[in-house]
């Protein structure tokens, strides 16, 4: 029995020992299967063709405002030794309507009124032009009619700019101390030269005249006729150049409008965006950036994508909180245009940088037709924002559809279709153990599918095609 157990036990152990393998053994036993065709089945649905990009939300159309000239004048009171200084801030945030005042220098308002033509000039008697008949209509449209528009700043229009400042809390910027104390002294002078020629007049200047024109041809010394008549003509002339000064100074001497005290604006309302100023500082420069209340979205896509847009098209925008409106593209490239539009509001090289870009132009042309990957600028503008207005500064997803297939159709992925030697496109479809080459017409491609039309075969929803191998 002992030798019988002894016997079974080896067995068993020789038995196990031939069962077992190595993994270096076990991994050379193997083969890989065969390889088969990778497939996917054929779908039967709408095909929509969309650009997807991330944009930031922002107010419309910014554009930087400076002032002029100096807000204020001296008039002899000692502002003239004085310094700019910003009083009060512009307000970020804050909606400029027309007559509204952006800020305070020195204490004095800057407002702001809607016209083409900058503000360059001190605006006051005798002045005239575009800019004033500017003037004149923004007086007669926030409810100061200043009379004719007539582009002639006259007593109407000094009256009603004294009636648009006194409503704002603010008077307007009548004749200082100088101007008066020289008014005064023109005056004197126009006095002084009638009381001369009324001397001259007293001393026989008018019977000496005729006399002296009777006896020029006589020899001998003059006779006081003569002398009297040089005195009159002499105070004559005196009196004729001391009323032409007086009447070239009264025709500036009245209410104005000093050139830093307004900024034109081609549209109103705007929204302040920008502070560029503080408490203390001098207006040189850009003192805020202003934009419209319209909020678009600024994103960038690749050229091949950008190439598919067009202006006009909808697009569908959803905030990073959800929000979702739509919008519509009104503008695709330009990106040279935005640097541009940047430059004329720094206000200085404006021209110089537009002249100078004209060259680099012809060549860039070559260059980005050749490079359809090269980026494009998108800007969609968003007629009802909803709570999107207060997400400016925020990132935003944009939808935009490019195209869609008429209702449902046959679609493949992209993969599935190679041409043939014939130059035809064709799908191979999995049938009955083997593969068929079926000839198709391709059509609209989104998403790494392919919209496909069976041409001379047989291709159904269902239908296994092949991907790869």
């Amino acid at each position: 029995m002992i030798v019988g157990v002894v016997a079974l036990v080896g067995a068993g152990g020789w038995f196990a020992g031939a069962q077992m393998q190595s993994p270096a053994d076990a991994a050379a036993s193997r083969r890989p299967p065969e390889a088969g065709p990778v497939t996917v089945a054929v779908e039967h649905r709408k095909l929509t063709a969309t650009v997807i990009a991330q944009g930031g939300v922002e107010f419309g159309a910014p554009h930087g405002v400076s002032l002029s000239g100096p807000v204020g004048s001296a008039g002899g009171s000692g502002d003239a030794e004085a310094a700019q200084r910003v009083t009060k801030l512009p307000q970020a945030g804050a909606t400029l309507r027309e007559g509204s005042v952006l800020m305070q220098v020195n204490g004095r308002p800057v407002f702001v009124l809607r016209g083409s033509v900058p503000m360059y000039r001190s605006l006051g008697p005798s002045s005239s032009g575009d800019d004033v008949r500017q003037l004149q209509s923004a007086l007669r449209r926030i409810g100061h009619d200043p009379g004719a528009v007539s582009g002639d700043y006259r007593q109407g229009t000094a009256s009603a700019v004294g009636r648009w400042y006194q409503g704002k809390g603010f008077q307007a910027q009548r004749p200082g101390v100088a101007d008066q104390q020289q008014l005064g002294d023109l005056e004197a002078a126009v006095t002084d030269a009638q009381r001369a020629v009324l001397a001259a007049r007293g001393g026989g200047g008018d019977a000496g005249s005729d006399g002296g024109k009777g006896g020029s041809g006589a020899s001998g010394p003059p006779v006081s006729g003569e002398t009297s008549a040089l005195e009159l003509r002499a105070a004559r002339q005196q009196l004729d150049r001391a009323n032409g000064a007086l009447s070239a100074f009264t025709a500036t001497y009245g209410t104005k409008v000093p050139a830093g005290e307004v900024v034109f604006l081609p549209e109103l309302p705007v929204r302040v965006d920008k502070v560029k100023v503080r408490l203390g500082d001098t207006p040189d420069g850009e003192v805020v950036t202003v934009t419209s209340s319209d909020v678009v979205v600024r994103a960038v896509v690749p050229g091949a994508d950008g190439s598919l847009l067009r202006e006009g098209m909808t697009a569908r925008i959803e905030a990073a909180d959800g929000t979702r409106v739509r919008g519509v593209v009104t503008q695709v490239g330009g990106t040279g245009a935005q640097t541009g539009s940047d430059d004329d509001a720094s206000g200085s090289g404006g021209d110089a940088k537009g002249e100078g870009a004209t060259e680099p132009d012809a060549d860039t042309d070559g260059e980005s037709s050749a490079d359809a990957s090269a980026p494009v600028q998108l800007v969609i503008s968003v007629p009802d924002p909803g709570p999107l207005k207060n997400q400016s500064g925020g990132t935003a997803k944009v939808t935009i559809e490019v195209g869609a297939s008429q209702g449902a159709v046959l679609v493949v992925p992209v993969a599935a279709v190679h041409t043939s030697a014939d130059g035809r496109a064709r799908v191979r479809v999995l049938r009955d153990g083997g593969v068929v080459d079926v000839p198709v017409t391709v059509g609209l491609s989104a998403a790494g599918q392919v919209e496909v039309r069976a041409d001379g075969g047989s291709l159904d929803e269902g239908d296994q095609v092949v991907v790869g191998r």
